[in-house]
């Protein structure tokens, strides 16, 4: 089972923080508690993979008689939803679409229940595939031996797919590729040009290796995007923007997904949009160096160090909430926590935490220098927990302490903010 990170991230109208946040949730958990089919020497196993194999290639060749036809034939409706749903993707250049059976439960001897794992790639943006765990449903016809699907559905904790809710729209974008169902074209293409100038913002702020370009999908309204990851709607009203991927130190990440709430993204400013696709921008640029031992502040404080370096805001135009705390005298004592990060908690608590983060991280890059804030953030992400992670980066790379380091970013609130 892959780790799990969450992230977020966020932008401001005005005064106040307009919209908000990317999360960095798991695309796909394994749901499966049988045995993993591969392991299960079952002729059953076989002929099921079969089947999904011949579904995987009617994908890649864009083929409807032969989706449909490896569903079972009395279930026309599923067939004609089948059809349909592989037209939506007709636009999108696949690199790859595969199926793996990760578990497979009998129920008698011609009924059973596959969870599959999804692995697609889009030419020309992924290194490495997407995962989206499944689960079918299927029925062995006697009279040709076959096994055909009565029905499909996502793995528990997971959500529907962008093809799944209407046509994709495809614009592409100079480093980017911006897959849209039921948004104009113009606004497809704005978000394509801003996405162009995020990433490389994000070299310039992130020097590893990396991709050098971002996929981001923009569905019809926030309820397709809670769709998309799975979670109610309430979750990302006033989001902005969501980032999907596995996190680990293992040097190939899957790849992400940015996906852009509509609504709250068209209430910000052309200023404000930078912002948010830059940060999300670089969450998929450090994900390989982000694991289980990065606490949010750096994660999230760097992507709005990087969002915000060159944009010559103040330190109180960044940071408002923060700012009135501290000019009201309450400093906070400790670094936020990543409880801190709940973005369906007090909006309040939730922007000094991120203002937080990133002033940490402008500290270190002014105070130890750029290389060093890179090298920290390395370091604490390839520890082997997060117990230790931070307090051995800070001194083997910082030559501190967490009580120094943290009266250093409490008085350095003191004099950015007060």
């Amino acid at each position: 089972m892959a780790d799990q990170g969450r992230t977020a991230g966020r932008a401001r109208g005005g005064r106040r923080r307009a919209a908000g946040a990317v999360l960095a949730v798991l695309l796909c958990a394994a749901a499966c508690t049988a045995p993993a089919a591969d392991e299960v020497p079952d002729p059953a196993a076989r002929d099921i993979r079969a089947t999904l194999d011949r579904r995987a290639a009617a994908v890649l060749h864009h083929d409807p008689a032969a989706y449909a036809a490896v569903v079972d034939p009395d279930a026309t409706a599923l067939r004609t939803a089948q059809r349909r749903e592989l037209g939506h993707l007709a636009d999108v250049p696949l690199g790859s679409w595969t199926y793996r059976l990760t578990g497979l439960a009998a129920h008698g001897a011609d009924r059973a229940t596959a969870d599959v794992r999804l692995g697609y790639r889009i030419k020309g943006y992924d290194s490495a595939p997407v995962s989206v765990d499944q689960v079918v449903d299927l029925k062995r016809d006697r009279a040709d031996g076959r096994w055909y699907i009565t029905a499909d559905r996502a793995a528990d904790g997971g959500g529907r797919q962008l093809w799944q809710q209407g046509d994709i729209d495809v614009v592409r974008g100079t480093h980017s590729l911006v897959l849209g169902v039921g948004r104009s074209r113009a606004e497809l293409d704005g978000i394509a040009a801003t996405a162009d100038r995020a990433v490389p913002d994000v070299s310039g702020a992130w020097p590893d290796h990396w991709a050098g370009r971002v996929v981001v999908l923009v569905p019809d309204t926030v309820a397709d995007m809670a769709e998309l990851l799975g979670s109610p709607a309430a979750n990302y009203r006033g989001i902005a923007a969501v980032t999907t991927g596995e996190t680990g130190g293992s040097g190939k990440a899957p790849a992400d997904r940015v996906i852009v709430n509509p609504e709250a993204y068209a209430m910000l400013g052309a200023f404000g949009q930078r912002v948010v696709l830059t940060h999300e921008t670089t969450h998929v640029a450090t994900r390989t160096r982000t694991s289980a031992a990065t606490p949010v502040w750096l994660s999230e404080g760097f992507a709005d160090w990087a969002a915000y370096r060159t944009q010559g805001r103040t330190a109180a135009e960044v940071a408002p909430e923060l700012a009135d705390a501290v000019r009201g005298g309450d400093v906070p004592a400790a670094l936020p926590t990543d409880e801190d990060f709940g973005f369906a908690g007090d909006a309040d608590r939730l922007a000094r935490a991120y203002e937080g983060g990133w002033l940490a991280c402008e500290l270190i890059a002014g105070h130890w220098g750029q290389d060093e804030l890179l090298a920290f953030y390395r370091a604490v992400g390839a520890h082997s927990g997060r117990d230790g992670a931070v307090e051995q980066a800070l001194h083997e790379v910082l030559g501190t302490t967490p009580q120094d380091f943290t009266a250093r970013w409490r008085e350095y609130l003191r004099s950015r903010l007060g």
